[in-house]
């Protein structure tokens, strides 16, 4: 008994009682340690409950803009959906439902603009792709004055939407444009006008579309071929693997989930497309580059009819919604296979 309450009593200035560890509970003069580990209920750190409210902080400037400027009218164009909105100051809106979406299901100019948009979209998506997956490659090798060719590839993205489309125009102009001076110096014929023709305004527009996005695919795909491991491609042609055989083995799974995100944010973005398209042919001629976004603006601001082009605008957020969750099923479904 004497010996249990000595042990309880001996502190560290005691020579019978000093503790011994490696674990900075012991030592000669040694001071034990203490750390503190919350229980299961126990109250959080201080510091935890200081960091989170210090990351909202961070984070409410650049999250009260995206409310302001972009959620809240995005909601606002939704209710605008159910209404009769129109121009002019004197006239009242009133609640009509869906009766602006019944009318959009029988509106066959409003779906020819879709079906065009839809066109357009994989018309300029798809080349897009192959094209600057092209250069990607092309970049990557060790070329000479590769660092200018980098430079010149994403020209083209440093120019905006509005100044693209007015130089395109000059190219594809009937009579002084360099497109139809080249074919006339070829001696292949006396040109034609791209921009007006019913067959040629939607291939001539498309193709402008393709040279204006091709850079941010290129930079992107780019990236992600020189994270590529080079050790992988040696061994595959030590291996006896071809070029095709080593791109399909090692370089495409590398960059496979790259090429996913930025077709379908390019797929989505062209869809959305109105400032080029807009400066180029504004949507004519006879409507066959009129895209879906197009008909809608001339439906809000050359008509008036605010409501109807907001429903118009709903349908268009639903397919783009749509769209998405495809492209984040196959994403995450890829994930758990891997």
């Amino acid at each position: 008994m004497t010996s249990v309450t000595a042990t309880k009593r001996s502190g560290p200035d005691d020579p019978h009682g000093g503790h011994s560890g490696r674990d900075g509970q012991g030592g000669q003069g040694g001071r034990p340690r203490r750390s503190w580990r919350p229980g299961p209920s126990g109250p959080p750190p201080r510091g935890k409950a200081f960091g989170d409210r210090a990351a909202w902080f961070l984070v409410l400037p650049a999250l009260i803009p995206i409310l302001i400027l972009s959620v809240g009218p995005l909601l606002y164009g939704i209710a605008l959906a159910f209404t009769d909105a129109q121009s002019g100051r004197t006239r009242s809106t009133q609640w009509i439902g869906t009766l602006n979406f019944q009318d959009l299901l029988h509106d066959t100019l409003f779906w020819d603009s879709f079906r065009i948009g839809l066109v357009w979209a994989v018309g300029v998506t798809v080349p897009q792709f192959l094209l600057a997956l092209g250069l990607a490659l092309l970049l990557n090798q060790n070329l000479r004055l590769r660092w200018l060719a980098r430079a010149l590839a994403i020209v083209p993205w440093a120019m905006p939407e509005v100044v693209v489309g007015i130089m395109w125009r000059l190219v594809y102009n009937p009579d002084a444009g360099i497109l139809n001076e080249t074919i006339r110096d070829l001696g292949l014929g006396d040109g034609r006008d791209w921009l007006t023709g019913l067959a040629t305004a939607l291939p001539a527009v498309i193709l402008v579309g393709i040279w204006a996005g091709m850079p941010q695919t290129t930079v992107a795909l780019l990236a992600g071929l020189q994270n590529t491991p080079r050790e992988l491609h040696e061994a595959a042609a030590l291996d006896g693997a071809g070029a095709w055989r080593r791109f399909r083995t090692v370089t495409w799974p590398a960059i496979k989930p790259i090429a996913l995100a930025i077709s379908a944010l390019n797929l989505i973005w062209n869809f959305n497309s109105f400032a080029l398209v807009y400066v180029l042919t504004s949507g004519g001629p006879g409507g066959r580059t009129r895209l879906p976004m197009l008909f809608a603006y001339e439906e809000a601001f050359r008509y008036g009819q605010f409501g109807y082009a907001a429903a118009m605008g709903c349908v268009m957020v639903a397919v783009i919604s749509v769209l998405l969750a495809v492209h984040l099923v196959g994403r995450l479904r890829g994930g758990e296979d891997r």
